[in-house]
């Protein structure tokens, strides 16, 4: 009996590719492009790791079951010793046609070793692989990771828009020996379903979009920012898992690492699939892909919040159930960002890039948090900004002066160097922000009201140690009001 062979693929460059500059034929599609680029790259992606490891156990005869784990970039195969070469051949042929599709932006790589010793030292041997295969594919031919020019096009310039569109309202998805990266939408010489369900031989797929107002097509940009309550912005919503590849580096047999990376793949396609189709998510936000440790999606901006809070709080009880015997925080919380488009012309990819900048951001201040409206807050602040928010909005809605309201407590809160001054007076002199609270409510008596000023001024104002740090989540929830009772 031959020794068992490890083979483990993992897909590099991706964020270099998914924001790659559209070539010619892309550009000339107009806005649909513009959108779906993007869209189709991401999902692209996502189904290499799934199909290229199904593709090769089919083409060389062997079953489903070895797949220990696929998605997220990157998969893991047990073969029989004996198969080696001719796995190798197979994944040479579809790194070639990963890096035409890809402009080179894209590289496929593999690494083998036979399944012996302890799981860390395998982990070290493949490693020592993927190193060896970047060198010789250097030493060999250096243009292979350069990009292709504007006059040399990459090939799936017009074929990712339109695998966007497809992937919609599809039933499966196909593949062919002769371009063995092209995902074909429908039958091809092996085909595998994309309905969920119990079929173990499904790919796990996350594709939930917004509809257009007639239900034919994905909602685009415009149509999305239209839907939202107040002011009319989309925006994208991206989340990680906090420390995952710590925790990921942790596992002490391979067992235990094709557990938690299939554990983390269904959570992340599983729940933001069902979570987008409820009704105050699904007419609004689009999934843009799920990982095997994070996602993003974009949509109208007032459903991203709420969409953020709720991911967060299925994340934390699917640690509490599925991680509790793993020891460390690694990879138990999680932390997002949104991204709003500031201006009309905003592109998918600008918007996307920004909410990669601002997750980073939000990374490096804290863990199991969310930026969100220029401020870092802890998951708690961000529902103390919520209730802030449907309190300044209540006041809003039922007192004459609207825009003076939230006019007068915007005052106060000033960006840059003006505002650490602002708010040291406000601290020091707290009656002025009563008489300007006071003189924007006049005129509004009922005691339900004057109640809720009371709550707000206290809220904002005090200087309490608790309050203090609470100004975050104050300054976020009048922002998030202004946009919601803002009108074009």
């Amino acid at each position: 009996m031959s020794v068992q062979l490890l083979l483990v693929g993992q897909l590099t460059g991706i964020e270099d590719f998914l924001l790659s500059p559209a070539g010619a034929a892309e550009c000339a599609a107009a806005g649909y492009a513009r959108q779906h680029s993007l869209a189709g790259r991401s999902h692209w992606v996502t189904l290499l790791a799934e199909v290229i490891p199904r593709a090769l156990l089919a083409e060389l005869g062997l079953p489903r079951i070895l797949l220990g784990a696929s998605g997220g970039g990157q998969f893991l195969l047990v073969l029989p010793g004996d198969a080696g070469d001719a796995a190798r051949q197979f994944l040479r042929e579809a790194a070639q046609s990963v890096a035409r599709l890809s402009g080179n932006r894209l590289q496929l790589l593999w690494g083998a070793t036979e399944n012996l010793g302890d799981w860390s030292v395998v982990r070290r041997r493949i490693q020592d692989e993927f190193e060896r295969q970047r060198s010789e594919a250097r030493a060999l031919d250096p243009s292979v990771f350069e990009p292709f020019t504007e006059e040399a096009p990459p090939e799936g310039d017009a074929y990712f828009p339109e695998l966007s569109r497809a992937l919609w309202d599809a039933d499966s998805v196909g593949w062919n020996p002769e371009e063995p990266a092209r995902i074909v939408v429908g039958p091809g010489k092996h085909t595998w379903s994309l309905a969920s369900g119990r079929n173990p031989e499904a790919i796990v797929f996350a594709r939930h979009a917004a509809p257009s107002d007639d239900g034919q097509a994905p909602a685009d940009l415009e149509t999305l920012a239209r839907r939202a309550q107040g002011k009319p912005i989309w925006g994208v919503l991206r989340g990680d898992a906090d420390n995952f590849r710590i925790r990921m580096r942790r596992a002490q047999t391979i067992e235990e690492h094709v557990q938690l990376s299939i554990l983390y793949r269904h959570f992340f396609a599983g729940e933001l699939e069902v979570l987008c189709s409820q009704p105050e998510f699904w007419r609004k936000v689009t999934i843009l892909y799920t990982g095997g440790d994070d996602f993003a999606v974009y949509g109208a901006w007032d459903a991203l919040a709420p969409l953020a809070r709720e991911m967060q709080r299925l994340f934390h009880r699917f640690s509490e159930e599925n991680l509790k015997e793993f020891p460390g925080p690694e990879g138990k919380t999680i932390s997002m960002a949104i991204a709003l488009a500031e201006s009309p012309e905003a592109t998918l990819a600008s918007v996307y890039r920004e909410a990669s900048r601002l997750l980073a951001l939000a990374k490096a201040a804290d863990k199991d948090c969310l930026y969100f409206l220029g401020r870092t807050l802890e998951w708690k602040q961000l529902g103390d900004a919520a209730e802030l928010k449907d309190t300044l909005v209540r006041m809003v809605n039922e007192t004459a002066a609207s825009r003076h309201v939230l006019h007068e407590l915007s005052r106060f809160y000033h960006k840059g160097a003006a505002a650490q001054s602002v708010e040291a007076e406000l601290l020091e002199r707290p009656w002025r922000f009563q008489r300007r609270l006071n003189r924007a409510l006049a005129g509004a008596r009922e005691r339900e009201v004057q109640k809720l000023r009371a709550h707000l001024a206290s809220e904002l104002s005090s200087r309490g140690a608790a309050q203090v740090r609470l100004r975050p989540a104050g300054l976020v929830a009048l922002e998030w009001a202004r946009l919601t009772t803002e009108v074009q």
